[in-house]
């Protein structure tokens, strides 16, 4: 099996074969979190030969509560990606919102992602198309991976054919999420990259308290299964303390055991490309 990375500028090793890495914090708490996340990450990525693009969100505006964090400033934020991608030349991806966002996040980052709850917004995927970046498509808990193909025709109608689609997991009752991994090779039929989000698939959310809960102990599991049936790459939420973190902490995985994990799925990605 034969994948290339996306050419997205500035991101390197898509000729390596190895899967591509879309990795971060949440959501952008301050600049320390932010630039010692992004320098680990850039080190990990040049260490196995990784494809690697910097994920934070600039606001977070999906929350359960009214006085959940959402963020420290929306242009703030955005220009410490910016900073990012300066910094580490590595290419850096946040989430969109609503039509107007579009224009204006495309001036500091290299790809444009569309949350899960929002992938069937008519007017979001067009408006982002417009800007000619890179489109990431999360699919959204409620639809299966062969329904994505009208959100593919929404972005390549309004003339953008730089489509990636992600998968998080599907809702399994009300506080729980499972993957099923059919929606990788489904999804892969549009002629896109698939990535699987082994972080975003563990959650637990909508519970009583508000804040979301995780399983974090099955990333390598999720993990290795989307490796293994041929994902085009990995989406992984990271921080230095999950414990303090301001957003899906319970979910992510902490940033020192990141290392352990790329080894794996690079030796099984390597396995994986001999068949």
């Amino acid at each position: 099996m034969k994948h290339k990375a996306p050419d997205i500028p500035g991101l390197k090793y898509t000729d390596s074969g190895n899967f591509l890495l879309i990795a971060g914090p949440c959501v952008v708490e301050n600049e320390e979190i932010v630039f010692s996340t992004a320098g680990r990450l850039a080190e990990l990525a040049d260490k196995y030969s990784i494809p690697f693009i910097f994920k934070s969100s600039y606001r977070k505006a999906n929350r359960s509560k009214a006085d959940s964090f959402t963020g420290i400033g929306d242009i703030r934020a955005l220009e410490i990606l910016a900073e990012v991608r300066s910094k580490y030349s590595v290419p850096v991806i946040t989430d969109i919102h609503n039509p107007s966002e579009a224009a204006i996040a495309a001036g500091y980052v290299d790809v444009l992602q569309i949350p899960a709850f929002l992938c069937r917004q008519t007017d979001l995927l067009e408006t982002a198309a417009l800007t000619e970046k890179w489109i990431n498509i999360k699919k959204g808990q409620f639809l299966s991976g062969s329904s994505m193909k009208f959100a593919v025709e929404k972005v390549r109608g309004a003339g953008n054919n730089r489509i990636m689609l992600t998968d998080r997991g599907n809702m399994f009752g009300y506080h729980d999420l499972i993957v099923d991994f059919r929606n990788i090779p489904l999804m892969q039929k549009n002629g896109v990259p698939v990535i699987m989000d082994i972080t975003h698939s563990l959650q637990q959310p909508n519970q009583a308290r508000g804040v979301s809960g995780g399983n974090p102990a099955m990333i390598e599991t999720i993990g290795k299964a989307a490796i293994s049936v041929g994902a085009d790459g990995v989406f992984i939420e990271t921080h230095p303390n999950p414990s303090t973190a301001l957003s899906d902490g319970a979910n992510m995985l902490k940033l020192s055991k990141l290392e352990r994990l790329l080894k794996m799925l690079t030796a099984l990605r390597k396995t994986i490309n001999t068949f």
